[in-house]
């Protein structure tokens, strides 16, 4: 039986689930796909999903994966526009997922990369990495860097004696995914999936689809003239009608009152953030809503979210979540499971159902809540008024 394993970063569509499918046709006994979102089709049971999102900062999941000699990372995104388009939190984020989560990735599985053990590593770049790319220049530049990087380390491991390579995958466009506001279609992308393994298991180091066809004449065009080039590239994005204003993120948006902070809260914002670049957080000035009090001042209730790391931004929340949408534009709103049901959130499932808005129910977990640390400082307090009364 075959006894190989893979890792899949960015399995769950595209080009990436159309690999994880050729493997699955090759016999890999296990293959973990890592993604934000579940698999868009079906699979076996030798395929293990874990949800994980790049721009996390712990990366301790990986050191829990060590049984894999295969390693193939498709995971990226960029956005054709204007340098002047593109706003902070893209390019910090762009570079987060598109060059330094690869590099992150690689060090975890280093050691049997640069080893004598057969292992093998694809990793997707670009071809915009390899030449100018204007109105692309944050996803050109994040590729760019993935791709010296490949090419030192691929020498760096065979002056140390090891036949291990890292594929570099450079494509200009791949049909078939939802890449440049496509859909997947993995007949598509089966005949690149396919072409890709075979590539790897011949320990090839760059790998340009359509080389001959296109992409030959691309680069001899660049190296004669750099700036016409470029030029010529801006011009066709221009009249090709894919510049997109849309900033390229995904935004979450939960709400809370947020009083007497504990770890509930924490594992609540941690696990929103898995799904979303940009996580807002409402808190409501009090708890008049839930005919509640509230122990700390809204102001601090403020402070303390903006300091925990999965936050990117907080307000003041609306009563009702739904109105928050209109000045927010949030792509998913978080809310524990008991919520689920409710009246109120069956309205807004009808509202959002149009509106490209998933509502994401988290399993409630046992353990400290606020409700038992109201029960505390309430008995307390009860306390107090006793003895000063006795």
């Amino acid at each position: 039986m075959n006894s190989k394993r893979a890792l899949v970063v960015g399995g769950s569509n595209g080009i990436g689930l159309s690999i994880v499918k050729q493997l699955l046709e090759r016999d890999y006994s296990r293959v973990y796909i890592i993604g934000r979102s579940l698999p868009d089709i079906s699979l076996d049971d030798r395929v293990e999903f874990i949800r994980f999102n790049l721009l996390n900062d712990d990366y301790s999941l990986f050191d829990e994966i060590k049984d894999i000699d295969t390693l193939i990372i498709t995971a990226g995104f960029g956005r054709i526009a204007p340098f002047e388009n593109i706003n902070e939190n893209e390019i910090i984020n762009s570079f987060k997922v598109n060059s330094i989560s690869v590099l992150r990735i690689i060090k975890k599985y280093f050691q049997l990369i640069n080893s004598n053990k057969d292992f093998y590593c694809v990793v997707m770049g670009s071809i915009a990495g390899l030449v100018s790319s204007p109105l692309f220049s944050v996803y050109s530049a994040t590729k760019a860097a993935l791709g010296k990087f490949i090419e030192s380390t691929n020498i760096e491991l065979g002056q140390n004696g090891s036949s291990n390579r890292i594929l570099n995958v450079s494509p200009g466009s791949i049909k078939g995914t939802k890449f440049s506001n496509g859909e997947n279609d993995y007949t598509l992308t089966k005949d690149l999936a396919i072409e890709i393994l075979d590539k790897m298991n011949r320990r090839e180091e760059l790998f340009i689809p359509e080389y001959h066809n296109i992409y030959k004449d691309v680069l001899r065009r660049y190296h004669e003239d750099p700036r016409e080039f470029g030029i010529d590239s801006y011009n066709y994005k221009q009249i090709s009608g894919r510049v997109n204003i849309k900033p390229q993120l995904k935004i979450g948006y939960l709400s809370g009152t947020f009083d007497l902070f504990h770890i509930g809260h924490l594992n609540l914002l941690q696990k929103a953030k898995v799904y979303c670049d940009y996580l807002v957080v409402g808190i409501h000035k009090d708890a008049t809503h839930k005919n509640k009090q509230v122990y700390v001042p809204f102001e601090e209730r403020v402070a303390i979210l903006e300091n925990i790391k999965y936050v990117d931004k907080v307000i003041q929340a609306d009563p009702e979540d739904s109105a928050v949408f209109n000045k927010v534009g949030y792509d998913y709103l978080f809310v524990g499971s008991d919520y689920k049901g409710t009246e109120r959130f069956n309205r807004y499932e009808k509202y959002f159902k149009d509106k490209d808005v998933e509502i994401i129910y988290f399993p409630y977990t046992e353990g400290t809540s606020s409700t038992k640390l109201r029960a505390v400082v309430d008995r307390a307090i009860d306390q107090k008024i006793e003895c000063a009364l006795t």
